[in-house]
């Protein structure tokens, strides 16, 4: 789980542009959206997006994605149980 908790950091930052920010500085179980990282609707797209190309994960109920994104953590165990690649 650790390693891939360090894989989405590092695609997050590569599919945001996040130019300044590091895996180290997003904190594994913080929001990212508003508080944490304040990612905006555009971003979770991306985020969307990601999931598909890297996982074969596509969203079917737009409702759970407030649930899935709320931190790199759930991200990840979402992945972790729905993942096809």
């Amino acid at each position: 789980m650790e390693e891939l908790i360090l894989e989405l950091k590092k695609q997050i930052i590569e599919a945001l542009n996040l130019e300044e920010t590091t895996p180290d500085d997003i904190d594994t179980n913080a929001p990212l959206f508003v508080e944490g990282l304040g990612l905006d609707s555009i971003d979770a797209l991306e985020l969307i997006v990601l999931m598909e190309k890297n996982y074969g994960i596509k969203l079917t109920d737009p409702g759970k994605s407030k649930e899935i994104f709320k931190s790199v953590a759930t991200m990840a165990e979402f992945i972790q149980a729905n993942r096809t690649k």
